[in-house]
């Protein structure tokens, strides 16, 4: 009997670092693992091109749709996450 899989869509903070840690590396004196849920990317050592291409990875990887601009409005890790698993951007 074949077992059916279901994938889930939620991304999760340990799926974020990893992503960014793949896509444009780890800033000396940064650490990831640690409570960097609400510290702004720019202070994580990350630019919008990289979040750019880690927000690709994640569509590929988890077959979602994001929109660009979702770089600009999220600015810290906890905030992606929350427009990645909400679905989108949310409304101001």
């Amino acid at each position: 009997m074949p077992t059916t899989t279901t994938t889930t869509t939620a991304v999760t903070l340990a799926d974020l670092t990893r992503m960014l840690r793949e896509s444009a590396g780890e800033e000396e004196g940064v650490d990831l693992d640690g409570d960097v849920l609400d510290t702004p990317f720019i202070e994580l050592g990350y630019d919008s091109l990289a979040l750019l291409q880690v927000i690709g990875q994640i569509q590929r990887e988890y077959s979602l749709s994001i929109p660009d601009d979702a770089v600009v409005d999220a600015e810290t890790p906890g905030a992606l996450l929350a427009l990645i698993n909400a679905g989108g951007p949310t409304p101001a």
